[in-house]
C-alpha cells in the first residue's frame, strides 16, 4: 500500500497570482497559516508555518520552486516513531513530500492547483496522518478559492 493522495481546484485567477498567494508568507498567512507563516517559499529555504489548530511554529524545508509551476516541500510526517530506530533517523522523526502544481485554464484566467503528498510509513498511524493531512490541504484549496475569488477568510476563528 502506498499512502499518497492528490487534491486539486481551480481558482478563477491567473497562474502568477495563485503562485504568489502559496509562495508568499503574508499572502498565505492571510487564509492558510492561522497562526501564521514566516519566509518566502524559494527552493532550498526553511520556512516556518503555524496553525492555531496544532499550535507550534513548524519547519518547512523547500526543496524546488519553479515560478508559476512547482512548489515542492518536505515536512515531518506527524505520526508516531518507528519501532525499528533503523527507518529513520536517530530522532525517530521522517519527512514526507508535498507537491504543489499549478497549471493555467482558459486562457489564463483560471489556474488549476494540484497537491500530493506522499512518503508515510505504511502503518495505522501513518494511514491516519495521510488523511488528516489530506483533509487539511483539500481545506487549504477551499480557503485559496474563497480568498483569492472572494476576500472571505474561511479559516478565521475556526479554530479558536
Amino acid at each position: 500500500m502506498d499512502l499518497t493522495f492528490k487534491v486539486s481546484a481551480r481558482i478563477a485567477k491567473p497562474v502568477a497570482e495563485v503562485f504568489e498567494a502559496i509562495a508568499n508568507p503574508s499572502e498565505l498567512s492571510r487564509y492558510f497559516t492561522t497562526g501564521g507563516a514566516k519566509g518566502r517559499l524559494e527552493t532550498g529555504a526553511t520556512v516556518t508555518w503555524d496553525f492555531h489548530d496544532f499550535p507550534g511554529a513548524f519547519p518547512v524545508w523547500v526543496v524546488e520552486v519553479v515560478p508559476e509551476k512547482r512548489i515542492v516541500l518536505q515536512w515531518e510526517a506527524g505520526d508516531e516513531p518507528p519501532s525499528n530506530a533503523n527507518e529513520a533517523n536517530a530522532s525517530g522523526r521522517y519527512k514526507t513530500t508535498v507537491t504543489i502544481t499549478f497549471e493555467p485554464l482558459d486562457d489564463g484566467q483560471r489556474t488549476l492547483v494540484s497537491i500530493s503528498e506522499e512518503g508515510w510509513r505504511e502503518t495505522e498511524a501513518g494511514l491516519k496522518s495521510s488523511y488528516g493531512n489530506c483533509q487539511g490541504w483539500m481545506q487549504m484549496l477551499c480557503a485559496l478559492k474563497a480568498y483569492k475569488e472572494y476576500g472571505i477568510n474561511l479559516r478565521e476563528g475556526m479554530f479558536r
